[in-house]
């Protein structure tokens, strides 16, 4: 049996919900991010505690096929930019409707409508956060983080982290560096 988890998006948020499933006595065989397989059916009463116990750490039991898909897409993407150590060569079009099973129109057109952007949006923001994330470690260069995130250029990926944060990619590194240096300062 499967059960779909919205807000589930870290591995934190998968040591909670083995930790919760452990104590209502379900055996699961695998959980990803925003899918659990138990291995039996769970009863209404253990749905509902399961529910009760996963919103005190902000995360929700999905019931309807709509916020099903777009929690599945979500944590695709997830996992596609924050956890694989390489994004997919093909198009992530086609990647995304392989991987769901969907046709990506459709996937699409359900994502666009209930969460009121696209996926492409998603996406961006996605990967913008990880270039923040990469500058902050200062292990990697903008070029190399242009390129492990597949952008075209450098140029087009700070085109894109100022019109979603309002700040170069430069200033940001910067800035982060003031206030670690104040930080310790204190």
């Amino acid at each position: 049996m499967f059960i779909y988890i919205k807000y589930m998006v870290s591995l934190r948020c998968k040591m909670v919900v083995k930790q919760e499933l452990e104590k209502l006595g379900l055996h699961f065989v695998n959980v990803d991010l925003g899918t659990i397989e138990i291995l039996e059916n769970i009863t209404v009463a253990q749905q509902k505690q399961l529910a009760k116990n996963l919103k005190v750490y902000g995360l929700e039991l999905l019931d309807n096929k709509r916020n099903i898909i777009i929690a599945k897409i979500k944590a695709l993407i997830i996992e596609m930019i924050h956890y694989s150590d390489e994004l997919p060569k093909v198009n992530y079009s086609d990647y995304i409707s392989e991987k769901l099973g969907y046709d990506y129109t459709y996937l699409a057109n359900t994502f666009s409508e209930v969460k009121g952007i696209t996926i492409q949006q998603y996406m961006i923001i996605n990967k913008i956060e990880k270039v923040k994330e990469l500058l902050l470690y200062d292990e990697m260069n903008l070029t190399e983080i242009s390129y492990k995130l597949h952008y075209s250029s450098v140029s087009h990926l700070s085109n894109q982290f100022k019109k979603i944060t309002g700040l170069t990619p430069s200033y940001f590194k910067q800035m982060k560096k003031k206030r670690f240096k104040n930080l310790e300062d204190i």
